[in-house]
């Protein structure tokens, strides 16, 4: 153990330090690991991150990656990224791999007076080169010039911008899926970012797809993005590809059978596991439940507030069953369903989980907990339905994939009425083909809606929806230039509403990877912009190609985008009547629950527009009513029953 200095914060002119107790792997003061100690253990840890490993100074690069990451000395700091939330600022600082002379620490500094000046140091670890700075209290509506520096040379500068809690319209950017079949820049898509100015970054997963070389390619992404993380915080995920594996089911940290990961768990050593999620979630608020899942892996569920916008942060992952061993197969392999007369309730056996029944209870905790909060998304990996019919060239239909959140079906539905509670939309990625839904729970369009972004680059597994009738569904969308819109179930037998999609033009992988870099196809890659504006709880999708022309407006996204939301549409349920009208006085903008007693069940947890609302219900029977500031601590009413009297509810604060 060694006690560093990793917190501090300058507020005006008094300087705040916080000692912390860290385990450190070859940092200052402690010996390197030589080219006979390999950091991840056992044979599957052998080929692990061969590009970064402590000894690549002793042998030629021949891979790309291998000759990427020897960069000059006074470039060793390769890229930042920061969340602040309630006065904790997190900072990540992502070097290349040192040389063994070289020391190993970096200084965070702070551009205040005129000059820089040191606020803290941080050791890199190795393996992975990362180092990390949590920073509390931290003002967060302070705007202040960063650059973490290694050496007398190398450093990387940003800015740290204070929270935009009194800006309306709060802008967050959405990518996943980084594929490593162009190893280029992307340059087009992060000079549209800049452009359109995101308030948040998030990136779903799939930064690497280079299986057993995460440091180099995520030093890789890095470099591609670097310009836009730079400067407004940034939520990074990783999926299976980041932790090595076709797919991942995690069931709660066990040992996988193969890297296909269908069995559950994960298959590479647990202290490789630890590496990805160190260098791409630490800088993520501190989990709201830290405990590690089996063989110690980490965790980091947690939830971000961005000028008002609560964002749950789940990693969709790490806790869900894999299929194989557990249902029948009824396909080439555990995970696909190739057979139309399979009865998708055979496959949705008791039992089987999903988020995992940690992140379900912060979930619960999280849809009712509004402080600091107007309006609240959920990010994940995946889509919570499968909303996809060909896989890799469109000879290949699948009736259902369980590697998408919509199995087990059971559990999916658990999901959605935790985020109808809080009338909260879900932002992802993993499936490379952009779509707007609106689940269906009970009923169709009774759930909240879900926008799966884009493929960064699309060239490693397109997908397509294309019904194999060539038919619109029920209630198709009004106006809408695509073909296949309104209601659908999908092969898992969820209720969605198909509200729009972005079909690659080309047929096969092949002729998307010779296109990939050609602005005149349409390959159905790029990136999404979510608008959360609190004036009118209104929510705007948008979706952009990757070499999209931003000066155009709107004509520049794809066909049938942007569309735009009311914020309570995420809860389509009709009522069947309403409770009294309450009307508050001394405060604005309360929390409201309501509760059904006949089971107990949360309706929702609103914060309302104003001073007055009336509750609605979607069952006849008698309710409770909660209020609160930021929570439903207050009963303010029970055993109510709906009316169609005039009948109010005074409420004092």
């Amino acid at each position: 153990m060694l006690m560093m200095r990793s917190e501090s914060l300058c507020r005006g002119k008094q300087c705040h330090v916080i000692w912390s107790l860290v385990l450190i792997i070859g940092t200052v003061g402690l010996p390197l690991l030589g080219a006979e100690s390999p950091p991840f253990p056992g044979e599957r840890g052998e080929r692990l991150d061969l590009a970064c490993r402590e000894d690549i100074w002793t042998r030629e690069p021949k891979t790309f990656l291998e000759k990427f990451v020897r960069v000059p000395r006074d470039q060793v700091v390769g890229f930042a990224l920061y969340t602040h939330d309630h006065g904790v600022l997190k900072i990540t600082a992502q070097l290349y791999p040192l040389k063994p002379e070289e020391p190993r620490e970096v200084r965070l500094e702070f551009w205040q007076d005129g000059a820089w000046h040191e606020v803290a140091r941080a050791p890199v670890i190795y393996p992975g080169w990362s180092a990390h700075f949590r920073i509390a209290p931290w003002d967060q509506r302070r705007q202040v010039r960063y650059r973490v520096c290694h050496g007398a040379e190398a450093s990387f500068e940003g800015v740290i911008r204070p929270d935009p809690i009194d800006k309306d319209e709060i802008v967050v950017a959405s990518l996943s899926c980084n594929s490593n079949a162009d190893r280029g820049d992307r340059q087009e898509i992060v000079a549209n970012l800049l452009k359109q100015d995101p308030d948040l970054l998030f990136f779903a997963g799939d930064q690497s797809y280079d299986h057993q070389e995460h440091t180099a390619a995520w030093l890789l992404w890095g470099w591609q993005f670097r310009e836009v993380i730079r400067d407004r915080p940034t939520v990074t995920i990783p999926d299976d590809h980041d932790i090595g594996q076709g797919n991942l089911w995690g069931e709660g940290g066990i040992v996988a059978d193969s890297p296909a990961g269908d069995s559950g768990g994960y298959f590479y050593p647990p202290e490789y596991i630890n590496m990805v999620h160190r260098c791409q979630t630490w800088h993520l608020p501190d989990p709201v439940d830290p405990a590690p899942v089996e063989q110690g892996i980490s965790v980091y569920f947690t939830r971000l507030r961005v000028g008002g916008i609560d964002f749950a942060v789940i990693a969709d992952r790490q806790f869900k069953s894999g299929p194989k061993g557990k249902i029948p197969q009824k396909g080439p392999r555990p995970d696909h369903i190739n057979d139309p007369s399979v009865d998708p309730k055979s496959v949705d056996i008791p039992g089987l989980q999903l988020l995992g029944e940690r992140q379900m209870a912060f979930l619960q905790n999280w849809a009712q907990d509004w402080e600091g909060a107007v309006m609240k998304a959920m990010l994940s990996q995946t889509a919570l339905c499968g909303a996809v019919h060909l896989h890799g060239s469109k000879n290949n239909r699948l009736i259902a994939d369980l590697d998408c959140n919509g199995w087990p079906q059971s559990e999916r539905n658990r999901v959605l009425k935790i985020l109808r509670q809080a009338a909260a939309c879900h932002l992802c990625g993993d499936q490379h083909l952009a779509v707007v839904v609106q689940h269906g729970i009970e009923e169709f369009r009774d759930g909240p809606f879900g926008f799966t972004s884009p493929a960064i680059v699309n060239s490693y597994y397109a997908r397509w929806w294309w019904p194999a009738d060539e038919k619109p569904g029920l209630r198709p969308i009004t106006g809408s230039p695509l073909p296949w819109t309104g209601d659908y179930f999908d092969g898992l037998g969820n209720r969605i509403t198909m509200f729009v999609y972005a079909n690659p033009e080309l047929d096969t992988i092949g002729e998307l990877r010779k296109a990939q870099r050609d602005p005149s196809v349409n390959r159905g890659d790029g990136y999404a912009l979510v608008r959360f504006r609190k004036s009118d709880r209104t929510i705007t999708f948008e979706c952009w190609p990757r070499f999209a022309d931003v000066s155009k407006g709107h004509a520049g996204q794809y066909p049938g985008w942007p569309i735009t939301i009311k914020m309570f549409d995420n809860d389509g349920r009709k009522p069947v009547g309403y409770l009294p009208e309450l009307r508050f006085q001394n405060i604005a903008d309360p929390v409201v629950q309501v509760v059904d007693e006949s089971n107990g069940e949360i309706l929702y947890t609103r914060r309302i527009m104003g001073h007055r609302f009336r509750p609605p219900v979607f069952s006849p029977g008698s309710f409770t009513i909660k209020v609160g500031r930021d929570r439903p601590e207050r009963i303010v009413a029970e055993h109510v029953k709906t009316t169609e009297s005039e009948a109010i509810i005074s409420v004092g604060f």
